[in-house]
């Protein structure tokens, strides 16, 4: 898995252009993806493409398994005659750089709704089908996503954990209640996933047939207000109020006095155990049915995890507990064969994440950034690559590089132009050469870094809720020129063919 020198770029599709105030999949998609072919990109690497909660992050999904409806497109609802073209002349103007999210949401909303009712009385024979194939296909998730989905709006939005306790707890006559008073909520949940999952179908069937492979990324945890945990409160950590035991996160470092508190219900490791992982190969399984090649998020967690006890107000209090990772990956070969995972090992990772790692032969990722820290080396630093890893310029957590080198201290930014034996011009191209010449075989930039951009254009400042995941590509960026730069350094550093790689 990924042994031949490629390279590729990241690019969120809610960063996408378009006129409809977010990314979508569809005409931006399909032009993103003949640009990468231009430039000689083989990986369109992506964040998580679930329905987003919390702050609008996609790393804190309504499901596991869903796709975001916001990233349906509606162009393609009109050209599918769900929609007719008038529906969206008076679709407000949203900004071309950043995304409203709200605004979006409370606009889109009334037009999917016109297209359930549209397929609903228009669709023929052969859509129907489709459509029931899709339900049957997906059907160890997307009844319970739907219901989950319906009742929440039903009660303001509230969490799950604040239903009233019959819902709460899944009892049947209740479940049995509001799905005959929200019928036509639910199958409305139901059929925005077939757009997406159809919608998105065809996007990775026209990267395929153009050689680009898609990465996409999936977190460690699901989100506490997640229907994977309504749904199978039996495999986290509940107390009997159905309240978390102890939540996700990781300690005090370098970077945070207090560490990072994410609040993710942890798993009961004992329980997806006794369960052969069933859950898991599940999660994977719809995974791989969307993307090529999967990153995991916060992969150290698989060797052993920090649990905070629930209601903490910071993450010192926890502790580390061990994780039959090993046994887990093993269950997942046996189930796929080859593994198409890539290792998120970033922070302060111990021999055991790196054991596990390697045993299963996966990439772990190095960030240039992280490499100039003029006081200490490190193995970010170019020289230190295994050709078995992935080389950013920077990731969504990450500032620009420009950005970066703009705020880095003095010694930084000298040790930088040293290093790269260059001055301060055009600094992002200095990185994209130097992670291009890298040994290792991947390599990888976020679209922003490509562009040159500042740190206004960064995608998300980790710890922080507020003004993350807005940023959006011009319009006019992908231009013959920047392909045939890219192409250029892609063709001269070896990333462009099939090569056999001997470790």
């Amino acid at each position: 898995m990924m042994k031949e020198r490629a390279s590729g770029i990241l690019l969120h599709p809610t960063s996408l252009p378009g006129k409809y105030g977010i990314g979508t999949l569809g005409r931006a998609a399909y032009e993103f993806i003949d640009f990468l072919v231009k430039a000689k990109q083989q990986y369109w690497q992506m964040l998580p493409l679930g329905p987003t909660g919390y702050a609008d992050s996609p790393y804190q999904c309504f499901s596991s398994h869903a796709g975001n409806p916001n990233l349906i497109d509606l162009d393609l609802l009109v050209k599918s005659r769900l929609l007719q073209p008038a529906d969206l002349e008076d679709y407000p103007h949203f900004s071309d750089s950043t995304i409203n999210f709200e605004g979006i949401q409370q606009t889109r909303l009334p037009l999917l709704k016109k297209a359930f009712q549209s397929f609903t009385t228009y669709a023929d024979s052969t859509e129907k089908l489709a459509y029931r194939n899709f339900l049957k296909d997906q059907s160890k998730w997307i009844s319970d996503y739907a219901i989950f989905r319906a009742i929440k709006a039903n009660r303001n939005q509230k969490p799950w954990y604040q239903w009233e306790d019959p819902l709460k707890r899944r009892e049947p006559e209740a479940i049995q209640a509001i799905q005959a008073l929200l019928h036509e909520e639910i199958d409305f949940n139901k059929f925005q996933q077939f757009l997406f999952f159809k919608q998105w179908i065809a996007v990775r069937e026209y990267a395929s047939n153009h050689k680009v492979r898609i990465i996409g990324d999936i977190p460690l945890y699901v989100a506490l207000d997640s229907a994977d945990a309504w749904a199978n409160p039996e495999l986290f950590e509940f107390n009997g109020q159905l309240n978390p035991v102890r939540v996700g996160g990781v300690p005090p470092d370098y970077f945070s006095e207090t560490g990072q508190l994410w609040g993710n219900p942890l798993f009961r490791w004992d329980v997806l155990k006794a369960q052969g992982y069933r859950w898991w190969i599940d999660r994977i399984r719809t995974n791989l049915f969307l993307y090529d090649i999967i990153r995991i998020d916060h992969f150290r967690g698989f060797a052993a995890y920090w649990a905070v006890p629930y209601g903490e107000k910071t993450a010192i209090n926890g502790k580390w507990i061990p994780c039959p990772g090993k046994e887990f990956f093993e269950a997942l070969r046996n189930e796929f064969g080859d593994l198409p995972i890539i290792a998120e090992d970033l922070g302060v990772i111990t021999p055991d994440v790196e054991e596990l790692r390697d045993s299963f032969g996966l990439p772990g990722m190095k960030i240039l950034q992280f490499a100039f820290d003029s006081s200490e080396a490190n193995d970010y630093i170019p020289y230190n690559y295994v050709k078995n890893c992935i080389v950013y310029t920077g990731t969504h957590d990450n500032d620009t590089v420009v950005g970066w080198f703009e705020n880095a201290s003095a010694a930084d930014r000298a040790y930088v132009l040293d290093y790269l034996n260059t001055n301060d011009h055009d600094i992002h191209w200095s990185f994209i050469r130097l992670a291009w010449a890298s040994v290792a075989n991947t390599a990888i930039l976020p679209m922003q870094d490509l562009l040159g951009l500042k740190t206004s254009a960064r995608m998300n400042l980790p710890g922080t809720t507020r003004d993350n995941w807005q940023w959006r590509v011009a319009a006019d960026a992908f231009t013959p020129e920047l392909a045939a730069k890219l192409a250029h350094l892609t063709v001269t550093y070896g990333r462009t063919k099939k090569l056999k790689i001997t470790n």
